[in-house]
């Protein structure tokens, strides 16, 4: 009865801290499901679907706010989507895919704590080269990790100087849509994993990322956001490595 509560105001909350900066949170509904002890066979559809709505509704609240630049985006887009794909088809026990995952969690860690919302650096002209191999990299390790690689993707941006913080976070949330779909199409979806539960946690998950999105591409300033969402993933993090 604790579970059937916390689980979708986890997700909720999740999905509205993500969202608001333009992730589709899979990261963090894997670590919560995780935690309650669902099993990996059951979540990784449910998260694929969660992180490309979330996302989605992410993409569409940064694309009207004016942040969406199809010349950042495509370059990434066009290598990650394959390799998403081809990355879904690795398996691995999951105490190794936990510790991987959080491990992998430590990095967007590190940039949201290091990296002010407000910084604005020189914005360089993209590099196709570096790009193209970001994208193949990052679609290769979303599609391993069941996530789509948007937590991977902002900080690369960011610190190579392509784009703002908003700028990046609209290009991740397309980024994601389209990794998801890709992991999506390797793993394909058995109407086993969508019952009434799923539905509510998913009802929960869209409810929290529409509310964030809206506001973390319009009204929010991100600092206090970036810091709460930090330390949701470092406690994700932890308990992810040492379960």
């Amino acid at each position: 009865m604790i579970a059937e509560i916390l689980i979708p105001v986890s997700l909720f909350i999740i999905a509205f801290l993500y969202a608001s900066v333009g992730h589709g949170g899979a990261s963090g509904y894997i670590a919560v499901l995780t935690l309650f002890k669902i099993p990996k066979q059951v979540f990784k559809p449910i998260v694929l679907v969660l992180n490309t709505i979330i996302a989605g509704i992410a993409f569409i609240q940064f694309y009207r706010a004016g942040h969406f630049k199809w010349k950042l985006a495509w370059p990434f887009l066009l290598t990650s989507i394959p390799c998403a794909y081809l990355g879904s088809h690795f398996k691995t026990s999951d105490n190794l895919y936990n510790m991987i995952l959080g491990a992998a969690l430590i990095f967007p860690i590190v940039r949201l704590m290091t990296v002010s919302p407000n910084d604005k650096p020189k914005i360089k002209k993209l590099n196709l080269l570096p790009a193209f191999f970001w994208g193949a990299v990052i679609g290769l390790v979303s599609g391993f990790l069941n996530i789509g690689g948007g937590i991977f993707l902002s900080p690369v941006i960011i610190l190579m100087g392509w784009g703002h913080t908003k700028d990046a976070a609209a290009v991740s949330s397309l980024f994601i849509v389209c990794n998801s779909l890709a992991g999506l199409a390797a793993e394909g979806i058995s109407s086993n994993a969508f019952n009434s539960t799923a539905y509510t946690w998913i009802a929960a998950a869209v409810a929290g990322g529409l509310l964030g999105a809206y506001l973390g591409s319009h009204r929010f300033n991100l600092i206090t956001v970036r810091y709460i969402l930090a330390t949701v993933l470092f406690i994700a993090a932890l308990k992810l490595i040492f379960s």
